[in-house]
């Protein structure tokens, strides 16, 4: 399968630094999320598609690998590529410099299918993903 990935670009804001404008490490879980729409935009699941098959995908695992900090009005971009999609969401991240492509930062993000009427955890992904997936791939 092709690599699917997207990527968003963004500048940081005031409201997400600290006193020495390096922004707060718990906002780029912010940043992760906002590249993981992005990539599941690309494939036609976002989270109302999600929600209307009955399912949702929560958090069960994220790392992140902070190598050089994001400072306040720094233009960046996150990029999110889909690792892994048959029996669950596993997402890597990278975020660089969108001026001179240094990488900053590094993160992975695993997910699980849970119905949503039931809260039943599923040990593999819904079908109606796994072929967005698919034909997305044989695009």
């Amino acid at each position: 399968m092709a690599s699917l990935s997207a990527s968003v670009d963004f500048t940081v804001e005031f409201y997400e630094v600290d006193s020495m404008k390096i922004v707060w490490h718990g906002n780029y879980i912010n940043y992760m999320e906002r590249a993981r729409c992005a990539l599941l935009n690309k494939i036609n699941y976002n989270y109302m598609v999600m929600e209307q098959g009955g399912y949702a995908w929560p958090v069960v695992d994220i790392k992140v690998r902070y190598i050089r900090p994001l400072r306040f009005l720094q233009k960046a971009r996150i990029e999110a590529t889909l690792l892994e999609y048959e029996n669950r969401l596993k997402i890597s991240y990278k975020v660089t410099d969108a001026e001179t492509g240094t990488l900053l930062t590094k993160a992975e993000s695993t997910h699980m299918a849970v119905n949503t009427v039931t809260g039943e955890s599923y040990f593999e992904s819904p079908r109606e993903f796994i072929e967005k997936v698919r034909n997305y791939a044989n695009s």
